[in-house]
Formats: C-alpha cells, sequence, structure tokens
C-alpha cells in the first residue's frame, strides 16, 4: 500500500483476483474501475435490486472446518462487535471546542443527507457513542423527538477514561514557527508598525504575506513601495492562520466601503484568528459590523510592542472564546437542559 501509495493495489492486474468480486468499494487514490450505482455502503435501506451486492450462501466463499485439535474457522474476537467504546473515549478526550467541531460536522453532513430515515437512523447509531453528542445533533436537525438507540451488537464499554493525546488542540504547538499571516495594507499605511510586524513574526519563524487593493501594491506613509503578494478578493483571511490589518485614516475609509475588505474581517473574526489592528481601522471593524465583537484577540500593533503582544497571542492559539456564542437556530432541548458540552 506505501509502495503503491493508496489501497487500489488490487485494481493492478497483476495483484487482482482472477475470480470476479463483487463489492461496495469505490474510489480513493489510484482507483481504475468503479461499480456503477448510487449505494456504496452497507446496510442500506434500498430496494433489492438497488441494494448492491450480498453474499451468496450456496456459491460464496467460505472456510472449510478441518479437524485438527479443533475446528479450523473463520472467526473474529467478540470485541470485533463493539463499534462505540473507542468513539466514545474519542469525543469526551475533546476539549469542548473540539466537541463542537464535531458536532458542527455531523450537522452539516446530515443537513445533505435527502432522507430523513437515514439522518434519523445515524443519530440513532450515535446516541450509542455519546449521548450529549447525538442530543445535540438531533436538536440541530430540527427533530421533534429523539429516535431510539440502535440496538449495539456488543454493549459498548463507557467508562474508559479521557485520552488527553486524543485532543489536538490540548496538545498543539508552543510556536507560531511555520504558520501564515496576512496583513491586509490600505496607501498611507505606518511603515513603523509594518516593519514591526514583519520583523517579530520573521524572527518567529512565520510567514508573513501583504494583501493590498491591487496587486501592485501600497505606498507606505515614508515613501516606501511596498509589493503586495495578494490582492483584495484574491487573498482571503481563510488561507492565513492570523491576520493584521494596517491603514491611515483615509485608507481605512476606502476598506470600510470594499466589501471584500469587509469579508476579510468578518471570516476572521468567525474563525476565532488573531487580528491585528491600528486605530484607524476600527472604521473598518464598525462597517463589517463586529464593533461589539472586538475581544483579547485584538491587538492594537500600531506601537512597536503591539507586535510582539500579537506573537504572543498568536503562540497561544484561536481565541476559541468567540466559538461560544451561539450561531445557529438550534431548538431548546425538550428538557430544557443546557446544549453545551464539556469535558468529563
Amino acid at each position: 500500500i506505501k509502495r503503491l501509495g493508496g489501497p487500489n493495489f488490487a485494481h493492478l492486474p497483476i495483484n487482482a483476483p482472477k475470480c470476479p468480486v463483487a463489492h461496495f468499494q469505490q474510489d480513493g487514490h489510484m482507483a481504475a474501475v468503479n461499480p456503477q450505482g448510487r449505494v456504496n455502503y452497507e446496510p442500506n435501506s434500498w430496494p433489492a435490486e438497488q441494494r448492491g451486492p450480498r453474499e451468496d450462501p450456496v456459491r460464496g466463499f467460505t472456510s472449510v472446518a478441518v479437524a485438527e485439535s479443533g475446528d479450523k474457522r473463520r472467526v473474529r474476537p467478540a470485541s470485533f462487535a463493539d463499534h462505540y467504546s473507542q468513539a466514545n473515549q474519542f469525543f469526551h478526550s475533546q476539549l469542548p471546542v473540539e466537541q463542537q467541531h464535531i458536532i458542527d460536522a455531523f450537522v452539516f453532513e446530515l443537513s445533505k443527507v435527502e432522507r430523513s430515515d437515514i439522518r434519523e437512523r445515524v443519530v440513532a447509531n450515535l446516541r450509542n457513542v455519546a449521548e450529549d453528542m447525538a442530543d445535540a445533533i438531533g436538536s440541530r436537525l430540527g427533530f421533534a423527538e429523539m429516535p431510539a438507540a440502535t440496538p449495539a451488537a456488543a454493549n459498548p464499554v463507557t467508562d474508559l477514561e479521557p485520552s488527553r493525546k486524543l485532543s489536538i488542540l490540548a496538545n498543539g504547538p508552543k510556536s507560531f514557527a511555520g504558520r501564515k499571516v496576512g496583513v491586509l495594507i490600505a496607501d498611507g499605511a505606518s511603515a513603523t508598525a509594518w516593519n514591526a510586524l514583519r520583523k517579530a513574526f520573521v524572527s518567529e519563524g512565520a510567514t508573513v504575506e501583504v494583501i493590498g487593493p491591487t496587486i501592485t501594491g501600497v505606498t507606505l506613509d515614508d515613501g516606501t513601495m511596498l509589493p503586495a503578494k495578494q490582492m483584495l478578493g484574491g487573498g482571503p483571511s481563510v488561507l492565513y492562520d492570523a491576520v493584521a490589518v494596517l491603514a491611515s485614516d483615509d485608507g481605512a475609509v476606502l476598506l470600510s466601503a470594499h466589501p471584500a475588505a469587509k469579508q476579510f474581517v468578518t471570516d476572521a473574526h468567525n474563525h476565532c484568528k488573531v487580528v491585528g489592528f491600528v486605530p484607524a481601522v476600527r472604521q473598518l471593524f464598525n462597517a463589517a459590523g463586529l464593533t461589539a465583537l472586538v475581544d483579547s484577540g485584538y491587538i492594537d500593533v500600531s506601537a512597536r510592542k503591539g507586535a510582539t503582544v500579537m506573537v504572543e497571542a498568536c503562540r497561544a492559539g484561536r481565541i476559541w472564546s468567540r466559538a461560544d456564542k451561539p450561531t445557529d437556530f438550534a431548538k431548546p432541548s425538550p428538557n430544557g437542559r443546557e446544549k453545551r458540552l464539556v469535558r468529563r
């Protein structure tokens, strides 16, 4: 698998089975052939003619029992039927914001599923993983009542201790090295603020990219011509691990009228990123409707020490407290209990 770089090594003629094999496997790297049809999972509830391949108990493969010290059989330990214990441990090993990301991902994907009965069966499975997670997902999907949990093939172990090593955020890097900072700059911006910001992040080992109103670049307040790496609208803040906005009063007015500039700071805020700014840029925050939402993740970099403070804030990671603010229209729980998840 490693040598060929993908899971479909059995598609190569030298590796392919001599007898045709029907299964649900498809797609993936280096796939040479793929089965036709909509169904690629099991079990499924489609009609028999669309349900896909099934084992043939008469002509299909079977293991022959050979009498040696006992019967030779193709069997698995009973623990193989436990599909939920590890998922339970994994979910409860995450920090609250990571748990919320898992819930958000399930809600997003299940909202694309056309059939309500399939959505309900997925949530019924998830009840065996974590009731609080399934309850939150069902609420966000608009379930009037929760489906009964799917009968488990084997009783899951629910008292496994959480493991800190399973959390990405709990084991994050202590440095901002290797990350990328996007600096949106308009004409007349402070050369002092720019130079301090660039020096601080380059010393940290980070990459700094300039986003300008045009790809030609901008002219700083000391007359320096600063070329741009990206053009406003072509370098969104989602490309960067942290952002900063530098502008004069006049430049901030121009940015405030630019939809892409407002989108730049709005996305950075919604993705909980550290945002560096100079006082003039508050006009842009006002235009984007962020004034009341500015928090400790917004760093004034107009003074020389501001760049150092921003680097320190970036080392600490994203400003996950922003994610605590409700942004959806989830229905209240029927029993009235709080939907916020906590690490047990």
